[in-house]
Order: structure tokens, then sequence, then C-alpha cells
């Protein structure tokens, strides 16, 4: 079974998926980033949930990478953050 950073290495050697990938960075930096102040703040998913009237599935999907949020969504936890 190969590694994953063996995987993503040699799946980087292919320039559209390199493209496609470094296409997303700002999308996972934004994701970063809101884990980070989350636990910065000493909150849970459910906790921080709670501040913006929504799931904490939706913020486990959020930081998953796997939820295209609008940007009312993401206003709210800009602001709960």
């Amino acid at each position: 079974m190969i590694s994953y950073q063996a995987f993503k290495k040699e799946s980087l050697k292919n320039p559209s998926v390199r493209e496609a990938y470094q296409g997303l960075a700002p999308e996972f930096a934004v994701v970063r980033l809101i884990v980070q102040k989350r636990m910065q703040h000493g909150l849970t998913q459910a906790a921080l949930a709670s501040k913006i009237g929504t799931q904490q599935s939706a913020i486990a999907r959020l930081e998953s990478g796997t939820y295209n949020p609008s940007l009312s969504f993401l206003k709210k936890v800009a602001h709960a953050l």
C-alpha cells in the first residue's frame, strides 16, 4: 500500500493535477484559519455552531472542506470568532 505522502508526490507530477491542487489552496487556507481560530477561542464545533445558530454537522462539513458555504455563513463564522 502506498502512503498518502508518496501518492501526493507522485500525483503532483501531473501538471493538470498540480494546477487543480494549487487552485484549491485559498479554500484550504480559509478552512485552516477557521479551525485555528476556533481552537484558540477554546470552542468545540458544537459551541461554534450554537453561537451562529446552526448544527455541529455544518461546522464539521465546513472544516472538512466538503461544504461550499455561502458568504452569509462565512460572515457568521467570522463574527463568532
